[in-house]
């Protein structure tokens, strides 16, 4: 599937007028409403509870009428109950974390990976990447999306991919020094693990052969971004994405204006909406994101309920609408290192273990420039006398391995004895600590 690109080096559409932006949306999200219908029970039913179909989508604004989907949805349908194509159709799985042990399943036909592809080669395009580039990829590979989504997009792009994934910082330096790349693609937390470790090195911005960055899968700051520039020398692009619509690439800042990522809404519809009544709120107003899928065969998503909070922008350089920067989220879910975690998939692992209640405290803070997770649980109450802070110890280090094998994430278990977690004055325990630097 070929990006026709203009002597501008932009698609057509992304200098489009509203109008014709507005026209091919409202076909495409006719067509996505009727393909989610037909073939997705679940979706079907929802639609059919409130009576609507998708002839009552008669404009843009109608979209409103139509239900929501969340991670519950994703949930209840698990592994494979959203898709709207057979399995012999899909050609690759994700996931990520749901509110529960259970991952959010999402797949692709062979056309959704293309478009993925070009829309991350689009991305990088816009944030300044070209065929002459070579990108170190230090996205995590596997089940999370960053990795392989953002690998075919340079891949798309023509440039030349160090597919090193993330962690291995003292090889990662090492293979800025021989390969010398000139893109860097990660978290924003760990460029600055890196920038740790040019600095060890005695290496220094101008010492490096990179002049790029896109980072994204968690929320950072300007603060942070002309930190990153700074101790780089390099430019540092925002790029968002979502695994439940696609992937890194939903939208992409330009090199130009760093002024908050354009959403390619050739591809995506997007809503504000108020989080407590589900209401449209305007352009320009802060609320809660949503997204509808205008082009995925296997898995279309209507009006998606990120839980970001945002607001849309006029565009600049394109006359696709921006993103602000997510000053929040309107449920519980932490973005540790890039990885989704709700505390109720720490509660469930932890309340496996006989030993230990369901007294417990997430306590997030930053250890250099990435997250560290500290999780506290207390013992039964009938055991707290009898164990040791040996037997403590152990128990802490069993659960660990258990995060970190079935969340992906590392944890430090610190088990203590009953009645040392904090509690609130109605008795409730204070679920979460986050102690990072806003």
């Amino acid at each position: 599937m070929d990006m026709a690109v203009t002597t501008s080096g932009l698609e057509p559409i992304e200098t489009a007028s509203r109008d014709e932006l507005q026209a091919l949306q409202l076909d495409r999200l006719r067509w996505t409403l009727r393909h989610a219908y037909d073939n997705v029970a679940h979706y079907r039913a929802k639609c059919d509870r409130i009576g609507i179909t998708p002839e009552d989508l008669r404009s843009l604004a109608d979209l409103s009428r139509f239900p929501f989907t969340t991670k519950d949805d994703l949930r209840q349908t698990y592994p494979y109950g959203m898709f709207a194509v057979p399995m012999r159709d899909v050609v690759r799985l994700h996931a990520s974390s749901g509110t529960t042990g259970k991952p959010t399943v999402v797949g692709y036909t062979e056309r959704d990976i293309a478009v993925w592809a070009n829309l991350m080669a689009r991305s990088l395009r816009a944030a300044g990447a070209t065929a002459d580039d070579i990108i170190l990829n230090s996205y995590g590979y596997g089940l999370f999306t960053g990795g392989l989504g953002a690998h075919y997009g340079a891949e798309r792009l023509g440039a030349t991919v160090i597919p090193m994934s993330g962690g291995q910082t003292e090889k990662q330096v090492q293979l800025i020094r021989d390969l010398r790349p000139t893109v860097l693609l990660c978290t924003p937390s760990y460029a600055l693990t890196l920038a740790d470790e040019l600095a060890r090195n005695n290496l220094r911005p101008d010492d490096t052969s990179l002049r790029l960055g896109l980072f994204g899968a968690e929320p950072w700051t300007n603060e942070m971004r002309r930190e990153i520039e700074t101790r780089l020398g390099i430019d540092a692009v925002d790029v968002y994405g979502l695994s439940e619509v696609m992937g890194p690439g939903v939208a992409c800042e330009c090199i130009e204006t760093k002024d908050g990522p354009h959403i390619w809404e050739d591809h995506f519809y997007p809503e504000i909406i108020d989080p407590l009544t589900g209401e449209p709120r305007p352009d320009g107003a802060e609320g809660e994101l949503v997204f509808t899928t205008l082009t995925k065969e296997a898995l279309p998503i209507i009006r998606y309920r990120t839980r970001d909070l945002t607001r849309l922008l006029p565009g600049s350089v394109r006359s696709m609408r921006r993103m602000a920067k997510v000053s929040g989220r309107s449920d519980d879910m932490l973005i540790i290192r890039g990885v989704n975690l709700f505390p109720t998939q720490i509660e469930e692992i932890l309340l496996r273990n006989p030993n230990l209640c369901g007294q417990y405290q997430l306590q997030i803070s930053r250890d250099g420039h990435l997250d560290r997770l500290d999780v506290l649980v207390e013992l039964q109450p009938e055991l707290s006398r009898r164990y040791s802070a040996d037997d403590r110890e152990a128990i802490g280090r069993d659960v660990a391995h258990h995060i970190k094998s079935m969340i992906g994430i590392s944890a430090a278990v610190h088990v203590v004895e009953t009645d040392t977690i904090e509690r609130t004055v109605v008795g409730k325990a204070r679920r979460v600590v986050d102690k990072r630097p806003k």
